[in-house]
């Protein structure tokens, strides 16, 4: 929504144009001839590109057939199964050193939010010992423990928050799946093992300002992470592609094996796209925001 976006692979939006959707997937229901998709096929888009509208009309060359895993919703693929679980996935890999053998402890924030909430199970199953979420209600905490399966949570927006993440973190924190930036991630920071890992996914909380990203960040925090050896390096998914079609071969197989839950939070109809956004911009989603604009044929 800014004049740049400060990335190279999305571009910002136009006055008096179309806002264009960054993912979406749907049913195939009408074909021309030498079409290499069939009627009923799922398709997503192969750009990422995908039209805010019930029904369109797009090249086939544009769209790639989708095969879901067993008993699976279509939405799997925008809350798991497609760049969401890729960026948690290869962030965690490729940018966490994880080592299972060193008895890690991770703290992910905005941990109930469709990154986050895969980030800390991923980290579990990649070898951390303590999985720590930071999230903005006692019910997102809840839902963080008991079904998501984390060893504690914290509510930022409750008083004593470096006290209570400290109590959860009695080893200290060695890997950091950073969401949000601002204070919260400064008092992370703060609480870093030498030669930890800050894997640099998104700064929500400063991107209403004007400021480069990443953002700078407080003197005392840069000490911190030069006093302690702390790697804090930026991770954008889309230089990874070499590793996309073994990392949704594993995300699929950890949500075969129930090894894996995926939390959705979806509006019905495209007419409420509007609130749903101002709705997960507050906070009120828990996992992938979608919106279901039609029915599914048959």
């Amino acid at each position: 929504m800014n004049e740049s976006t400060g990335v190279n692979y999305i571009s910002p939006w136009e006055l008096n144009r179309p806002i264009k959707g960054l993912g979406g997937i749907g049913e195939v229901i009408h074909t021309a001839v030498n079409c290499q998709l069939s009627v009923g096929d799922l398709v997503t888009s192969a750009d990422m590109i995908w039209p805010w509208a019930k029904r369109f009309v797009s090249d086939d060359k544009a769209m790639k057939k989708v095969n879901l895993p067993n008993d699976q919703s279509p939405s799997i693929v925008l809350s798991c199964l497609g760049m969401i679980g890729l960026t948690s996935l290869l962030g965690i890999q490729k940018k966490g050193r994880i080592d299972p053998n060193k008895k890690q402890t991770l703290v992910v924030s905005g941990a109930a939010g469709a990154c986050g909430s895969l980030a800390g199970q991923i980290g579990r199953l990649e070898g951390c010992q303590r999985v720590v979420g930071i999230c903005g209600s006692e019910e997102k905490c809840e839902v963080l423990v008991n079904q998501l399966g984390f060893d504690a949570a914290v509510n930022y927006k409750t008083p004593d928050v470096a006290e209570k993440l400290k109590a959860s973190c009695p080893n200290g924190i060695d890997v950091y799946f950073d969401n949000v930036g601002g204070l919260v991630s400064d008092v992370v920071i703060s609480q870093m093992n030498e030669n930890g890992s800050v894997i640099l996914c998104g700064q929500i909380a400063v991107y209403n300002e004007d400021l480069p990203y990443p953002p700078p960040i407080p003197q005392e925090t840069q000490d911190a992470l030069n006093q302690r050896n702390i790697q804090r390096d930026r991770f954008t998914v889309v230089n990874y592609p070499e590793d996309f079609a073994g990392g949704l071969q594993l995300l699929g197989q950890w949500v075969q094996e129930g090894r894996l839950k995926v939390l959705e939070t979806v509006a019905d109809g495209i007419e409420n796209t509007g609130q749903a956004f101002v709705d997960m911009m507050n906070g009120r989603n828990t996992g992938k925001q979608l919106i279901k604009v039609a029915e599914r044929n048959g």
